[in-house]
């Protein structure tokens, strides 16, 4: 269905930091129930934005050290990255349109 990517430790940087569109990154964990509320919308989100923003999500447990990174604490977590930076985040399960809104303001910067 949508085209989300799963982001990793190893590739992060390239798919993210480095990435020359604005990127919205889902930190999520399998135990989580909020997370899984989001997943539908973050696959919605993806294939609505497939071409102007990427999208994806990063499992928490399984990259410890992107998640430390940024300091993540409660999931899910949604940042927005722009040129290699986070510029907005999402904390806990939002509608859709929360999510969309605030991509949308990223993109018309």
């Amino acid at each position: 269905m949508g085209k989300e990517v799963e982001f990793t430790d190893a590739n992060f940087k390239e798919e993210v930091l480095n990435s020359d569109k604005v990127v919205l990154v889902d930190f999520w964990a399998s135990w989580c129930g909020p997370c899984m509320i989001m997943g539908p919308i973050i696959e919605e989100v993806a294939s609505e934005y497939e071409g102007k923003a990427k999208v994806g999500k990063l499992n928490t447990e399984e990259n410890p050290s992107t998640t430390g990174e940024y300091g993540i604490i409660s999931i899910p977590t949604m940042i927005i990255f722009k040129d290699g930076k986070p510029v907005d985040q999402i904390i806990g399960a939002v509608p859709k349109e929360v999510v969309k809104s605030k991509l949308d303001k990223v993109l018309s910067q």
